[in-house]
């Protein structure tokens, strides 16, 4: 059974302990508890103190001898707040920015560096939403494979370019060089003297298509300038006119009726076997045919010698300046001329 030691002993025991040299920094406690159970330190703990940053202002506070109620009353923080930065029971803080300002203060209260306090809180507790950083000293490498994969891929490029440039090179070797014929040489030179004059043909007519067609005379305007430009006069210039045309009855055509029709210029209209009445013009005029919905399906002047095939359709109209100046062929044979400035077809027809 171990014999309990007097104090007297304990404190012989010391005397004889040869002295230290600064090399001991923690004395055991001479009580109830085994001096093996806990150490007291002797000097003010660092923020580098035990595990964490909590247990660094746990222990900077507990040798100050402050309370954590004491340290809520000057930091005006939550005493559970700091109790949980103490344990590192970061689930318990509002958030991450706020258990930073706890530190801060914290620390700042115990007289230690408030920066140094939060970078060891970030060294041992770091925030997982932030983005890792590449170490510090570490040289990227790229992969070697991917140097070999461009290297072979530019030899490809650079083989099918070759390969385009032969294939052409030679495609315009194989061609025949381009020779002139002799007989082609022989017409040239008959044809062109280059020492005396070079004749020019005569220019050709210009196509029918293209010419240009006759003036359109406004149906009265005549009249009415020889009649000083007053339309009164025009108009009674133009009665005198029909009162006239109608005591000399309508004009004989230039052939006699039955002759068959042959074309004198350009045909109008439907083709021949869709067609029964043809209008040819004797001199120049105006010919308007309307069809069954009064649209207009021609309207131009015509010259002398053309002609318009009137569609075989019902309700087709025609209107003319000067009736005297068309003749009306039915079935390929002259009938005579139009009997009034308007008429159908079919009455024309009949």
């Amino acid at each position: 059974m171990r014999r309990a030691r007097s104090w007297r002993e304990y404190v012989g025991a010391l005397v004889a302990m040869p002295l230290d040299s600064g090399g001991v920094t923690h004395l055991y406690r001479t009580g109830d508890i085994d001096p093996a159970d806990q150490l007291v330190p002797t000097e003010e703990p660092s923020l580098h103190y035990g595990p964490d940053i909590g247990a660094a202002l746990k222990a900077a506070r507990e040798f100050r001898g402050l309370s954590l109620q004491d340290v809520a009353d000057q930091t005006r923080i939550r005493r559970t707040y700091l109790a949980a930065v103490e344990d590192m029971r970061l689930d318990e803080l509002p958030s991450r920015p706020f258990a930073v300002g706890y530190i801060k203060a914290y620390a700042k209260l115990l007289g230690l560096d408030p920066e140094e306090a939060v970078a060891r809180f970030k060294d041992t507790s770091p925030d997982p939403d932030e983005p890792l950083r590449a170490p510090v000293g570490v040289r990227r490498e790229r992969d070697p494979r991917l140097g070999v994969v461009m290297a072979v891929g530019a030899f490809i490029i650079c083989a099918i370019i070759l390969w385009n440039i032969a294939q052409r090179a030679i495609s315009e070797e194989a061609l025949p060089a381009p020779v002139a014929a002799e007989s082609a040489a022989a017409t040239a030179a008959l044809e062109v003297d280059p020492t005396g004059p070079t004749s020019i043909g005569a220019p050709l007519p210009a196509p029918t298509e293209a010419s240009t067609p006759p003036v359109y005379e406004t149906p009265g305007l005549e009249a009415a300038s020889q009649a000083g430009g007053s339309a009164d006069a025009a108009a009674a210039a133009a009665k005198a006119r029909r009162e006239a045309e109608a005591a000399a009855g309508p004009a004989a055509p230039s052939d006699q009726v039955g002759q068959p029709f042959v074309a004198k210029g350009k045909v109008h209209g439907a083709a021949p076997e869709a067609s029964t009445v043809t209008l040819q013009a004797r001199r120049q005029t105006m010919l308007i045919v309307r069809g069954p919905d009064n649209a207009i399906y021609f309207a131009r002047p015509l010259a002398a010698g053309e002609a318009f095939r009137l569609p075989n359709a019902k309700g087709v109209s025609v209107e003319v300046t000067d009736p005297t100046a068309v003749d009306v062929f039915v079935g390929g044979l002259l009938k005579g001329a139009m009997p009034a400035a308007q008429a159908t077809a079919v009455a024309l027809a009949s």
